[in-house]
């Protein structure tokens, strides 16, 4: 076996930091008060997060770009019956259905950052451009802005949950790559590089 370089420093600190600041919007938005506040800072920090990744996506390393892994609908099916088969090829960065989690993921946290801006809560905290649109927009975007968290969270956990699959049933790691950059890889997939 040997360890390839695949996931880069800039991709693994946008990835551990995007997740430090969903964990704090989750909890700040739970528990309110002073802490929405940094609520709205820490929007502002993943919507410079998202931006980078977008940009990174297309002038990063070899494994962070979307023509590296982003499938079209007919090769993700096929990946996908591959993997039901148990016959899918390895893949050392983001196999097909894994490229479009990305891509999901980053299209929600979007929507995230796009209605937080035109949210309130009715209390106390509204966002920057609250003031451009009438009151029952601005609840609109709030309702959007809350049942988004929702489905990012889903999204989230089948995330976590394909790689505690990956780790069960293919026993293959894909937490020590996302820390140290290296993954294990054989002759094969080392010839592919």
């Amino acid at each position: 076996m040997n360890k390839v370089y695949v996931w880069d420093l800039p991709t693994r600190l946008f990835h551990w930091t995007l997740l430090g600041l969903v964990v704090f919007q989750w909890a700040s938005a739970e528990i309110g008060g002073d802490l929405l506040e940094y609520h709205l800072l820490t929007g502002y920090a993943i919507a410079a997060l998202v931006l980078f990744r977008v940009v990174w996506g297309f002038v990063g390393g070899q494994y962070a770009r979307f023509g590296n892994f982003l499938r079209g609908v007919g090769p993700t099916l096929d990946y996908a019956r591959a993997m039901r088969a148990k016959t899918a090829a390895r893949h050392l960065g983001h196999n097909p259905l894994g490229g479009w989690m990305i891509l999901a993921l980053l299209g929600i946290l979007a929507l995230q950052i796009a209605t937080g801006l035109f949210s309130n809560d009715d209390i106390m905290t509204e966002g920057p451009l609250r003031h451009l649109v009438s009151d029952q927009l601005s609840h609109l975007f709030t309702e959007v802005h809350e049942l988004g968290f929702n489905l990012l969270m889903a999204l989230v956990a089948l995330h976590v949950g394909a790689v505690y699959v990956y780790k069960i049933f293919k026993k293959e790691d894909l937490i020590r790559p996302m820390l140290t950059g290296y993954k294990q890889a054989d002759d094969e997939d080392a010839a592919k590089q």
